[in-house]
């Protein structure tokens, strides 16, 4: 699962026969069923341009999507939220983050060893620690579609907006967040257990949002520019 979730970072219009054959080259003595297997296990489907880690379900209000061609200005102008795979040699974590488009800042994060919406909701009250988006944008999936997440959003008059169905561009910083996450430590590091991953993670944050200048920022920290003393 480890190469199949590289290789899909690398080409996500990858399907099951071609990530096979990919796999052989490579050494791996698998068939088409197994590769079709670990991909709906992992979420992950060729048609759709990032994992399916989220899928809606249907009765759950969908928002419309409000950030095409809106400038993002000032900090808290813009929250997003995603969720992203982690393997792990006994299976597999579901990570989510919140994120300050502005500067980049990663606000909060959770695991979970299941895709139920809590520890979604769980990162959201986290950020709050922070303050609260004007707006805040996430997929259709059905932990963020989920009443008392929308609710806890609505409780504090966020404006709520949802990416196009299978638009990855719509939500990219985060996108590009979980390639650098995945590139820059998980595919080095290859934690063996959940707590060392819980770790791994904690490092990674703190230096992406204190260490790590960012070209796309002036060569500031997220750190320096969300709380303004760059």
């Amino acid at each position: 699962m480890r190469l199949i979730d590289a290789q899909y970072m690398e080409t996500p219009y990858y399907g099951y026969p071609r990530m096979t054959q990919i796999l052989r080259r490579a050494g791996y003595e698998v068939n088409r069923k197994r590769v079709a297997r670990l991909m709906r296990l992992m979420g992950i489907e060729a048609i759709f341009p990032r994992p399916r880690t989220t899928t809606a379900t249907p009765g759950h209000k969908i928002y419309p999507y409000l950030l095409r061609h809106v400038p993002i200005t000032h900090n808290n102008h813009v929250w997003s939220t995603d969720i992203t795979y982690i393997p792990l040699p006994i299976g597999f974590m579901y990570l989510v983050a919140v994120m300050d488009w502005h500067s980049r800042f990663v606000l909060s994060w959770q695991l979970s060893n299941t895709l139920e919406m809590h520890f979604c909701l769980d990162a959201l009250e986290l950020a709050f620690a922070f303050g609260q988006p004007e707006i805040f944008n996430s997929d259709q999936g059905a932990q963020f579609t989920a009443d008392p997440f929308t609710a806890r959003l609505r409780q504090r008059n966020v404006r709520i907006s949802m990416d196009g169905r299978g638009r990855a561009l719509d939500n990219i910083f985060i996108e590009r967040l979980w390639r650098s996450l995945k590139y820059e430590d998980i595919y080095i590091k290859e934690y063996l257990s959940v707590g060392a991953l819980e770790t791994g993670l904690d490092r990674y944050f703190r230096l992406y949002n204190y260490e790590r200048p960012h070209q796309s920022l002036a060569y500031a920290t997220p750190a320096e520019l969300y709380f303004g003393n760059h």
